[in-house]
């Protein structure tokens, strides 16, 4: 099976597609819908990762065309009081809305989602990441933790939310193709 890895375009019907399996995803894993303080930037992919240069959003197509995964990597633009004086917009980057339907997991897909993500910030420029994770997702914390991410800040809150980041590498990659699409077989 053949899967390809592509940028969101500006295509409306595309930008569709993602939402619906954004939506369809965190029903699944969180056990709701939209909620717009949270979801402002599904609503908004555009605003959020298709225009801001440094910002960017990934989707995984099988052959047929159905979406199997995404992650978004855009400027950290939390105000968290507590990461103040650790990120910034201009030098950490932030990693959101990594899914993968459960039907093409633990088969590398997510590892490679973010080796794309994390290739893509260190082109722009970003010497950091940051995520936040919940407890509750199963394989979550051990996932992140493989791919280098190290506990900022166990909340305390009803969600068990864990924030997390990561230095990044400053390494020089080499482009083989000017295309940002990528094909990987499962």
């Amino acid at each position: 099976m053949n899967v390809t890895i592509e940028k969101l375009s500006n295509n409306p019907n595309q930008i569709k597609m993602v939402q619906k399996f954004l939506f369809r995803m965190i029903k699944k894993e969180f056990g709701y819908g939209y909620v717009p303080e949270w979801h402002q930037d599904i609503m908004k992919l555009d605003e959020y990762y298709i225009s801001p240069e440094k910002n960017n959003f990934f989707v995984a197509y099988l052959e047929t065309g159905e979406i199997i995964a995404t992650i978004g990597i855009r400027a950290y633009d939390k105000d968290f009081p507590e990461f103040m004086h650790l990120y910034s917009k201009d030098t950490t980057s932030s990693i959101w809305r990594l899914f993968v339907d459960e039907r093409y997991r633990r088969c590398g897909l997510a590892s490679k989602m973010f080796a794309i993500a994390e290739d893509f910030a260190n082109e722009v420029g970003y010497d950091d990441i940051y995520l936040h994770t919940h407890r509750t997702l199963k394989g979550a914390m051990e996932f992140w933790t493989k791919m280098g991410f190290v506990v900022s800040l166990n909340s305390d809150d009803g969600l068990e939310t864990v924030h997390m980041d990561k230095k990044i590498q400053r390494l020089k990659i080499n482009k083989l193709a000017d295309s940002f699409s990528y094909a990987v077989e499962l």
